[in-house]
Order: structure tokens, then sequence, then C-alpha cells
């Protein structure tokens, strides 16, 4: 099976946002290889408002998941740590306890009902995202 590298951002908002994404990260790692990490950073909330900061961080993996298998994983990750809302079903942002968005996969151009590579908003337009992701260009 061939691997690919694929960037992710990960963000948490609710509860200890820092362990939230360590254990998405630790079971993430259990079938894709963590090839680096960002430091946290701090951001209010965007496209909606919020009382609740979140903590974010940008992650290489390398995976033999395809683009929709790797959506799959990780958004059962999600459901398992007690996500309840999905913002591409609902279209309505809210405070999440992980929140994990595939960013790049490979040099990859994909658009589906689901998934859209590469997540334009992140590489383009959100402040936060650029921030963590200029080291890995």
């Amino acid at each position: 099976m061939s691997q690919h590298k694929v960037v992710l951002l990960l963000g948490s908002n609710i509860g200890d946002q820092k362990k939230n994404i360590d254990t998405a990260l630790d079971r993430i790692s259990k079938d894709c290889l963590i090839l680096k990490k960002s430091k946290y950073l701090t951001s209010d909330p965007v496209e909606f408002a919020s009382s609740n900061i979140f903590c974010n961080i940008a992650s290489i993996i390398s995976t033999h998941l395809s683009p929709i298998q790797l959506l799959d994983y990780v958004k059962k990750i999600e459901i398992d740590m007690g996500r309840t809302t999905d913002s591409t079903i609902s279209k309505v942002y809210t405070d999440r306890i992980i929140d994990i968005d595939i960013v790049k996969y490979d040099e990859l151009e994909f658009t589906s009902e689901r998934l859209k590579i590469p997540h334009k908003k992140h590489l383009f337009e959100r402040e936060f995202s650029r921030i963590l992701l200029k080291d890995f260009n």
C-alpha cells in the first residue's frame, strides 16, 4: 500500500483543550504515522460567536487511507470523543470538543459532497491556520 502525506488541523474549545487534541492525535497515531506537529496556538472562534477560546495544532501524517477513508476515520474519532454536530452537514459552526480537518492530501485536488481537498479556508482565509501551517510548506 502506498503512503500519502496529509496535513491535518485539529482544534478544541471545550474542556481540557490540549488534552482533547493530544487524545485525538494518539487515536490518529494508531493507524497513521505522525511526522510533524506544530506548536499549540490559541485563537478566537471563526465564523461563529462563543466565549470559549480555541486551542489548535497542525500535524503532518503519513497514511495508507484514501481521502474518504481518512475522513471516515477522523469523523469516528470526533464522535467517539463526544462531538455531536458536524458543521459540514449542519452548515452551522458550534463549540466542539474536537475538530479534525483534512487540509491537504499529497497534491491532490478532490471535491465531493463531504470533503474538499485542499481545504482552501484553512490555507488562504483563516489567520490561525496560516500561522500554524507556515512551517509546513
